[in-house]
């Protein structure tokens, strides 16, 4: 049994119980004006870490419990290369992904499959049609409907099932927390971010959530960073080399990735994002209610607080212009997302 995630089984009830305790002051991290006027507020906690994985400064509860969703993906992804997955760069960017569903990203996943000798039933995604606008729009005007690899995590799964057909594990299987694969996993994720895997819940697309600090998550994404050899360094220059595989064609993840040289980050569900520099210093944050439109302004506010905005090869107006978060009265600008840290 893993040493990460315990020998039983965690409930709902202890999930929530692990949650709750200890209790974080909430925390203004972003204010919404509106014509001048602060018409609301986000609440979150933001931390940065140093070369060394010291904790440079925070806001809010960066050292307790929370699940980073699909900002877990590229330790997940790493996991997987650990045990025997073997993809070219784009297509191991694509299993750290939580992609727009853009054409390249479902015939992506098609070629993982395929090399495992595996076709679309072998996915448990549950079925989604895609993130971005376009493709979805394209896909409902053919007559299609909802499909498994769709779903944006359809890619990271795929890598699942690819790495079980690797090592001769069952595929049907692959989600149980007690699968050999997840118990791979979560054993990584323990190592990279320090922590103990206390709670385990169960993400969005259906596979183990597992759980752990801001300050951890940055520190794991700084062990990534500034690899230079191993199946670190594979997972880092995969998404450096094809931040449109990790995201999307327009997604202001890919923009920010190609505005910051030698970055890697993730975003996921619940306005969670990770990112980290070459250096070893790193960002991660959690916006309280989930919305996805502070997201991207916390991260562009915390990397200018970090200075990388004025540092050479940086563009900077590009990441700046990522965290531009507009609010429209009448068609028109009459407001803006601001962050306060």
């Amino acid at each position: 049994m893993s040493p990460a995630t315990g020998s039983h089984t965690v409930s709902s009830a202890s999930v929530a119980a692990s949650l709750v305790s200890p209790v974080v002051e909430p925390v203004v991290v972003a204010e919404i004006i509106r014509s001048g006027v602060v018409e609301g507020h986000h609440y979150g906690s933001v931390v940065a870490t140093g070369r060394d994985g010291e904790v440079l400064w925070s806001v809010g509860g960066t050292d307790v419990p929370v699940f980073p969703r699909s900002c877990n993906k590229p330790i997940q992804a790493l996991a997987m290369v650990r045990a025997g997955l073997d993809l070219p760069p784009d297509l191991l960017a694509l299993a750290c992904a939580s992609h727009s569903g853009e054409p390249f990203h479902v015939e992506g996943v098609r070629r993982v499959l395929a090399a495992a000798g595996l076709d679309e039933a072998a996915l448990r995604t549950p079925p989604d049609f895609p993130l971005d606008e376009d493709a979805r729009t394209a896909v409902i005007a053919a007559g299609g409907e909802r499909s498994p690899i769709l779903m944006n995590c359809s890619g990271k799964h795929a890598a699942m099932l690819a790495t079980c057909v690797a090592n001769g594990w069952d595929t049907a299987t692959y989600l149980d927390p007690q699968h050999p694969l997840q118990r791979a996993i979560a054993e990584t994720f323990a190592e990279l971010t320090g922590e103990s895997v206390e709670p385990v819940a169960v993400d969005g697309c259906g596979a183990p959530l597992l759980s752990t600090s801001l300050a951890g998550l940055a520190r794991a994404f700084a062990r990534l960073a500034t690899a230079t050899e191993g199946p670190e360094h594979g997972v880092a220059e995969a998404i450096r080399s094809h931040p449109e595989m990790v995201s999307g064609s327009t997604r202001d993840e890919r923009t920010l990735l190609e505005a910051v040289p030698g970055a890697i980050g993730k975003a996921g569900a619940e306005s969670c994002y990770a990112v980290a520099l070459p250096d070893g210093r790193a960002v991660a944050l959690k916006c309280d209610d989930g919305a996805p439109r502070v997201r991207p302004v916390l991260m562009a506010e915390a990397l200018r607080r970090l200075g990388v905005t004025d540092e050479e090869g940086v563009d900077g107006e590009a990441v700046r212009r990522t965290g531009l978060v507009e609010l429209l009265g009448g068609g028109v600008p009459v407001g803006e997302i601001r962050a306060t840290f």
